[in-house]
């Protein structure tokens, strides 16, 4: 991506470096912790669900800030500019249509963290808070990415924060609240159906940024699409699920399959319609 000269957003909380322990995560090696993570919020769970699961840490302590390395500091830069590109993009698009966007937060944070949602370990991966309006983000994730999955590349990794800003967006339309009412009435199967249009919603979300911000700053280079489409393949229900058990339970997809993922992102991208994703479900007011 061609980021140079690109704004860093403000909307960022960059609690790195601060360590936090508690019982969210106890017990669990950092490999289990990379296989939750890939499972929980690229597969299978509701992270929301799983930060439930785990519930709230007990006996909590922090520990002195560490210093930030520079590849940590370059990784915390690239995540303000796609998050400020996200901004630029949504803001006009809502003003099109008569709204106005309200930005979200970005945490950026270091193995555990206290969110609007509850308490949660990296092993959630990335997830979105409506409580807060607030993306987290464990930027070491990327790295899980890269080792466990073979999804790389810096447009792969802004693909991801856009997905979640995607599910602002949603929440933002109303969408979010609508459908998890509707989820809390149905049976985890046809909850599981509802979630997976939810999350491709949020891929083609991701999309319409892409398409827009390549628009209005060029960023866009040779294989940058290439990388999304990788990514988007790697984390379908049917290839993790393979990939962690060696079969696959349909009835259990919530983000939907590898196919359907890279198809609503390159629909996004290359239409730049944001009506389509009624396709999926219906904006709400």
């Amino acid at each position: 991506m061609r980021l140079t000269g690109r704004r860093e957003s403000s909307n960022v909380d960059d609690r790195r470096g601060v360590r936090i322990s508690g019982k969210a995560g106890a017990g669990m090696g950092i490999g289990g912790m990379i296989l939750v993570a890939i499972i929980s919020l690229l597969m299978g769970a509701n992270p929301m669900d799983m930060l439930q699961q785990m519930g709230d840490m007990t006996n909590v302590t922090t520990t002195a800030p560490r210093e930030l390395s520079a590849e940590d500091e370059e990784m915390g830069r690239f995540a303000k500019q796609i998050l400020a590109g996200t901004e630029d993009v949504w803001a006009e698009l809502f003003k099109k249509a008569g709204r106005t966007y309200e930005n979200p937060q970005m945490v950026l944070f270091t193995d555990q963290v206290q969110s609007g949602c509850g308490s949660a370990s990296s092993q959630v991966g990335p997830f979105y808070c409506s409580a807060d309006q607030s993306v987290y983000l464990d930027l070491s994730f990327f790295s899980q990415m890269r080792s466990q999955l073979g999804a790389d590349g810096d447009f792969a990794y802004a693909y991801v924060i856009a997905h979640e800003v995607g599910h602002h967006v949603q929440y933002l339309l109303g969408i979010l609240s609508k459908t998890h009412a509707q989820m809390s009435r149905m049976s985890q199967t046809e909850a599981n159906k509802l979630s997976v249009r939810l999350e491709l919603q949020a891929d083609f979300f991701a999309g319409i940024w892409a398409h827009y911000d390549n628009k209005m700053f060029n960023s866009v280079e040779d294989g940058d699409l290439e990388e999304a489409m990788n990514c988007a393949s790697k984390i379908g229900d049917d290839y993790l699920q393979k990939k962690a058990r060696g079969y696959v339970q349909p009835e259990t997809f919530n983000h939907g399959t590898s196919a359907q993922r890279m198809q609503w992102f390159k629909l996004g991208y290359e239409t730049g319609d944001v009506s389509q994703a009624e396709k999926l479900i219906s904006i709400g007011g």
